[in-house]
């Protein structure tokens, strides 16, 4: 029987758990889970564990945490499970002595429709870019990073003003139905392998999705709105787009994690502050967007009526 095969199980974050849960919820046979060494954050740098680990310890479920994928002991542990499938959600580049091991052979998910959004950051990306439809993408590894042929893809609507977060938890619910699919496909020996598309030939443009550091994240407010519009939502919640604000009291950062567009022309100089019934704007190269809801400097996420009301000065600008 299908649900008799056993299957190993790599991954790190939150959008990896609910694959995982989904495949116990289908009693599929997960004998083990591989993920990334417990870590210390916080105040205090306590040891904390990845949410897989969570998960899989709060299941019962036999936890690998290797420090290096190549090394001897991990690789004959792996070897001893005589799993029949590997399966990689969010984790790391495994080396070829891993996803060469399992039968049946290592299918990743990948939160884009690919080729397109190759890299670490394809959420991110794809809404920083404007894009209206995105979806996830089930592949079989190979040696190259994202480019292993596709068993399967579900696209996913993105809407106008829709977060990077709010596309994650959207994309998380299909891709663990499409690990779900995934699974019973190869299991039944029931898919046929897609090379995939290249851009080039099609005359399509390869949009790549690296990850996404700090210093990429403040914003330009010499660019358009409808551009700075999806630059806030597309790293909204996490990393956070920012601006520096400038009062009477000095300067500081300013996270912005909601916005929204206006028809309001902007005629004086981008970064222009206009403060209207609670409301704050800020002025692009060519309109006002409204700020919705913003993360001051030490401080949590909030509305931006209860950021005014807190300012101590006047913001003269953002820059």
């Amino acid at each position: 029987m299908n649900k008799d095969r056993t299957i190993v199980y790599m991954g790190t974050p939150d959008f990896a758990v609910e694959p995982l849960k989904k495949l116990i919820e289908q009693k599929f046979n997960v004998s083990a889970v591989v993920t990334v060494a417990d870590k210390p954050s916080g105040r205090g740098l306590k040891m904390h564990a990845s949410p897989v680990k969570e998960f899989a310890v709060q299941h019962g479920i036999k936890v690998l945490q290797p420090l290096k994928l190549n090394d001897p002991d991990f690789l004959n542990e792996l070897k001893k499970l005589n799993a029949d499938l590997f399966i990689v959600v969010a984790f790391r580049k495994l080396p070829e002595a891993v996803w060469k091991l399992p039968p049946l052979g290592c299918f990743n998910l990948h939160a884009s429709l690919l080729p397109q959004y190759r890299g670490a950051a394809p959420i991110n990306h794809a809404v920083i870019n404007g894009e209206t439809m995105s979806g996830v993408t089930t592949f079989f590894l190979d040696e190259e990073i994202d480019t292993g042929k596709i068993i399967l893809r579900k696209e996913v609507p993105v809407g106008a003003d829709e977060t990077a977060g709010e596309l994650h938890d959207k994309l998380m619910v299909t891709g663990a139905q499409l690990v779900i699919d995934t699974v019973n496909a190869i299991f039944n020996g029931n898919y046929q392998l897609q090379e995939q598309p290249k851009p080039v030939a099609s005359g399509d443009q390869l949009r790549k999705a690296p990850k996404i550091f700090r210093n990429d994240c403040r914003i330009n407010w010499q660019q358009k709105a409808l551009t700075i519009h999806n630059f806030i939502r597309g790293l909204s919640p996490y990393p956070g787009a920012y601006g520096i604000m400038r009062t009477s009291q000095g300067e500081s950062e300013l996270k912005v994690l909601k916005s929204t567009l206006t028809d309001l022309q902007n005629t004086g100089m981008p970064g222009d502050i206009r403060i209207e019934n609670n409301k704050l704007f800020i002025g692009c190269q060519d309109h006002f967007i409204e700020i919705i809801t913003v993360q001051p400097s030490g401080k949590k996420a909030m509305a931006v009526s209860d950021f005014l009301r807190g300012l101590r000065s006047e913001i003269s600008i953002v820059f």
